[in-house]
């Protein structure tokens, strides 16, 4: 038999007491005198020796009483077989998975309510532990500190979900912090109860528990059936434009084993339901739903994908912003500029087009950081800070085009044109050049498949214009337009995240009339559409930062995260006209703030300068667990860890404690002591004499 509190043993002292009341009796005795004493001396012999045995037995009754009585603060226990036992001395942290996948149901209890249940009768396993954590996905400022038992329990009550995921990593880092402030006597243990969902929490191979702590993972038996979620949404062109038929694409996923048929999903714009379909998502496989929709107005849009999907519904509704007719900037940079304004002409009829020409000689470079599409037109020679900012420009996820002037210098160009994936640049420098007409384009192609009409594309003798080039290259990517001597005449390339179109000749009369043909207008504009860079529809919680293109940003602004009247200012830093916010945790948060999903304004001086759709993350929708013996296998050779099979069970607390704790014997030596002390008020009362 071994105690839990071995120093309350001083207190058997305490029997001293009823000893010395029983050979030290301060009565004073009181002399009666009788006439005849021989009938009277028997009886007092008797009586004298009762008394006697009366006197020790409620000695002894209250001896052991007061021993009992010790023995129960000294709490003894029959310790366990287990190695892994516990000591309540020590510091015991307990982390809760409160993950959105502890949603899912088991027998119609959710895990987390499974979870909160088990660990709220373990706490009658410590019940007089004053130095216990409970650890939650929240990290929040409550949990860096100890608390007793009661108030642990008390704790459990009031947990809900949190969006935030945590590696198993992450918590026994923050566990350990804890415990490093606060060594004692004891050992320590650890309570890990979770679903341990394997996309987040983390490689269990590489986590190394200190041997002088002891771990119990606790799994909630998962037994994922379904779960559909959305896993991507994307448009079929760059950008949107109102009062035109537009297609959206939402590919769902089930992580479950059974599928999910004829599922109904619908799409709302702006709180309205604009259209549905319906979906066969298989067992562990995916399906893609397919929307057409029309806007009507400019401007940002709220959108909406919603389907019914129990027991896990965190991730049944999906956000995400579209644009409408968002305004395509356009730099046009010249150097030999053509009398005809072929550039400013072809995109000022179109509100959706803005265009700014600058000559190369007083361009400001900045002017290119709020680009889609520049333009460049007979620049003889690119050097300086200005190819510099090209180079930067289309490898950072920019368009440009480039016209080349009458006499390209060869050199120039082939080193300029060379860094962004065009080879062999050859200047021809005819002196009168000869136009030769192009080819027929492959109107099959994603750049001409909505260029001609359905009638024009079945003709093969089409009127084409004609081109005399200034220069020839080679890797330059795909021919889109070719001479009909074979020599490429457009051809687009991609270099960094940016594209590049080069034409081969000049926009002057004298080198064709490319600019004057009716395919002139099409194909610029398709270069537009094409430089739009895609849309960002909507962003996920486990994104640590996100970068977004503001415009006229001010040095010292202050963009805060607004929805439903509740603010949020993160931690931001703002280059150029890129913002990058970091997005907050719920440990950063105070009491009244929480981040949902849905729609969020990005503010600055109360003015709304962008919407934002936040999601949760698709990690959590994936129910894929651990098993038990897969925990085992992955802390093999770790002799101070205990994987327990399931925590359903009600006796799952006793089942602990006889396995790690022992027998506690404290409860029978109270009803010892009490069962003493009624003793001995039965020997006061019962035996007179």
């Amino acid at each position: 038999m071994s105690f839990l509190f071995p120093s309350f043993l001083w207190g058997m002292l305490a029997v001293s007491v009823p000893i010395a009341i029983h050979f030290f009796n301060f009565r004073r005795t009181k002399r009666v005198y009788f006439t005849n004493v021989a009938f009277l001396k028997a009886v007092e012999t008797q009586t004298s020796s009762f008394r006697k045995l009366k006197h020790w037995l409620i000695l002894m009754a209250r001896v052991l009483a007061v021993a009992c009585l010790v023995l129960a603060f000294a709490q003894p226990f029959l310790p366990s077989q287990s190695n892994v036992g516990v000591d309540r001395r020590g510091v015991t942290s307990l982390y809760l998975d409160n993950s959105y996948s502890m949603q899912n149901e088991l027998n119609n209890k959710r895990y987390l309510d499974i979870a909160t249940g088990r660990l709220s009768d373990l706490m009658g396993v410590f019940k007089n532990a004053t130095s216990m954590q409970l650890v939650t996905n929240d990290f929040s400022a409550q949990e860096q500190g100890l608390s007793p038992s009661d108030k642990i329990r008390d704790r459990l009550t009031t947990i809900g979900l949190s969006h935030t995921p945590r590696t198993l990593t992450d918590v026994y880092r923050r566990q350990e912090n804890l415990m490093a402030q606060h060594r004692n006597a004891g050992q320590n243990q650890l309570f890990w109860v979770s679903d341990f969902q394997k996309s987040t929490v983390g490689e269990l191979s590489k986590l190394a528990i200190d041997s002088t702590n002891r771990l119990f993972i606790v799994p909630v038996q998962a037994a994922p059936e379904k779960n559909v979620f959305v896993d991507s949404v994307w448009l079929n062109t760059p950008f949107i434009r109102e009062l035109q038929n537009n297609i959206l694409f939402v590919k769902v996923s089930n992580s479950g084993t059974e599928a999910a048929k004829n599922m109904v999903v619908k799409l709302y714009l702006d709180n309205t339901q604009t259209s549905t379909a319906s979906v066969n998502v298989p067992a562990n496989g995916s399906a893609t739903a397919r929307f057409n929709f029309s806007l009507k107005g400019r401007g940002y849009k709220q959108g909406r994908i919603s389907f019914d999907d129990f027991p896990v519904t965190f991730d049944n509704d999906h956000y995400f912003v579209l644009n409408a007719s968002p305004v395509i900037r356009i730099v046009h940079l010249y150097g030999q500029r053509s009398g005809g304004n072929y550039i400013e002409n072809v995109y000022q009829n179109d509100s959706l087009f803005r265009t700014q020409s600058f000559s190369v000689q007083n361009v400001d470079v900045g002017q290119l950081r709020t680009a889609d599409l520049v333009v460049l037109e007979g620049m003889e020679q690119p050097s300086g800070s200005l190819r510099t900012a090209l180079e930067d420009f289309v490898r950072k996820g920019g368009t440009m085009a480039v016209f080349p002037p009458s006499n390209p210098d060869g050199g120039t160009y082939g080193s300029f044109l060379g860094n962004l994936g065009v080879r062999s640049v050859v200047a021809r420098g005819e002196a009168s050049p000869q136009p030769v007409p192009l080819s027929p384009p492959n109107r099959d192609t994603p750049f001409f498949s909505d260029v001609f009409e359905e009638s024009v594309r079945q003709e093969t003798n089409l009127n084409l214009p004609s081109a005399a080039t200034t220069w020839q290259w080679s890797g330059g990517g795909n021919v889109l337009l070719a001479l009909r001597s074979g020599q490429p005449y457009l051809s687009q390339s991609t270099a960094g995240q940016g594209q590049l179109y080069l034409f081969g000749a000049p926009l002057g009369a004298s080198y064709g009339n490319v600019a004057q043909h009716a395919l002139f207008v099409p194909v610029m504009y398709k270069l537009a559409a094409t430089s739009v860079r895609a849309q960002r529809t909507a962003y996920s919680f486990d994104e640590n930062t996100i970068a977004l293109s503001v415009n006229n940003p001010a040095p010292n602004a202050i963009y805060k995260l607004r929805r439903n009247k509740a603010e949020i200012i993160p931690i931001q830093r703002l280059n150029g006209n890129q913002l990058v916010l970091e997005l907050p945790k719920s440990n950063q948060l105070s009491s009244d703030q929480a981040v949902d999903a849905g729609y969020y304004e990005l503010v600055r001086d109360d003015k709304v300068e962008q919407l934002l759709a936040l999601n949760h993350d698709n990690s959590e929708s994936k129910l894929d667990y651990y098993s038990p013996d897969e925990l085992r296998a992955a802390f093999a050779g770790q002799k101070n860890v205990q994987v327990f099979d399931k925590i359903e069970d009600s006796a799952f607390a006793r089942e602990f404690e006889q396995q790690n704790v022992g027998t506690s014997l404290w409860k029978y030596f109270l009803y010892a002591a009490l069962a003493f002390l009624l003793i001995e008020i039965a020997l006061i009362r019962t035996m007179k004499g």
